[in-house]
């Protein structure tokens, strides 16, 4: 790092009031200047969605963080970040670390995760950016573990010389600082979400569906996030927003190059 302080980047998608952006805050103090831009309400599971098509509210808020500059908007997490960078900040920010997020972010979670799309929104912008998740939904949870875990991992970003759009999914097990073994790099768990719709009728009579479901962890290999949150470590994934499937382009590159006729065929 230079002489210049550096500017940090906080949101989330709980909403500005939610505990974790708080701890978050307590985090990072110390480390640079915060500006805090997030949802005016909790915005959970909207991935990287955008709004268009109605108006962002974009409000300063006083008195919500002590000595620090806050703005609320009526957008997703991935506004937030896109207001912030356009409209509030003088410059790039050095660092974006969205959350604590209530509840967990790993394996296939980060796809429908809002904390993650507000700091990968960041990383496509070229800021080195972190999602923090803790595994307790509660709104009383614990963020004594996750502030340290938060405060160190986002002093090495700030300091790593790291590759353009560093990106990184962390996810902190809901057990006290003297119960954890450490911090795992990990792989992303092959796991996912299997869902079903429970049919109810609604007071008026109309019908309606409420989704449920269990999680399914497929990955019986190593070194995955959800491996090392069951052994009480804190997993961090390196994460990409490049979604093309390499060896898979590779191979039809071969093959189906020229199978396709487009002079002869008929419609």
């Amino acid at each position: 790092m230079n002489n210049i302080t550096p500017t940090i980047l906080i949101t989330n998608d709980d909403g500005i009031t939610a505990p974790g952006i708080k701890a978050l805050v307590d985090a990072m103090s110390g480390l640079g200047n915060i500006v805090v831009v997030a949802p005016d309400s909790p915005q959970s599971g909207m991935g990287h969605a955008i709004t268009i098509g109605e108006p962002l509210r974009l409000n300063k808020v006083n008195n919500l963080f002590e000595g620090i500059e806050a703005w609320q908007c009526s957008g997703t997490p991935v506004d937030c970040v896109k207001l912030a960078r356009e409209k509030i900040l003088k410059r790039k920010p050095d660092l974006c670390v969205s959350g604590i997020n209530h509840g967990s972010n790993h394996s296939i979670n980060i796809i429908y995760s809002g904390t993650m799309s507000a700091a990968m929104e960041a990383a496509i912008e070229g800021i080195p950016s972190i999602g923090f998740s803790l595994l307790d939904y509660k709104y009383d949870a614990d963020f004594t573990l996750s502030k340290i875990i938060a405060t160190q991992m986002a002093g090495l970003v700030l300091n790593e010389a790291l590759p353009p759009h560093a990106l990184f999914n962390v996810n902190i097990p809901n057990i006290k600082p003297e119960q954890c073994k450490g911090v795992r790099i990990c792989r992303q768990a092959h796991a996912k979400w299997e869902e079903s719709f429970d049919h109810r009728t609604d007071p008026s009579g109309k019908d309606y569906y409420w989704m449920v479901g269990k999680f399914v962890n497929l990955d019986d290999g190593t070194e995955t996030d959800v491996e090392a949150l069951q052994e009480n470590y804190v997993s961090v994934v390196p994460v990409q927003f490049d979604l093309t499937h390499h060896a898979l382009r590779k191979e039809l590159s071969q093959k189906w190059t020229n199978i396709f006729d487009l002079k002869n065929h008929k419609l």
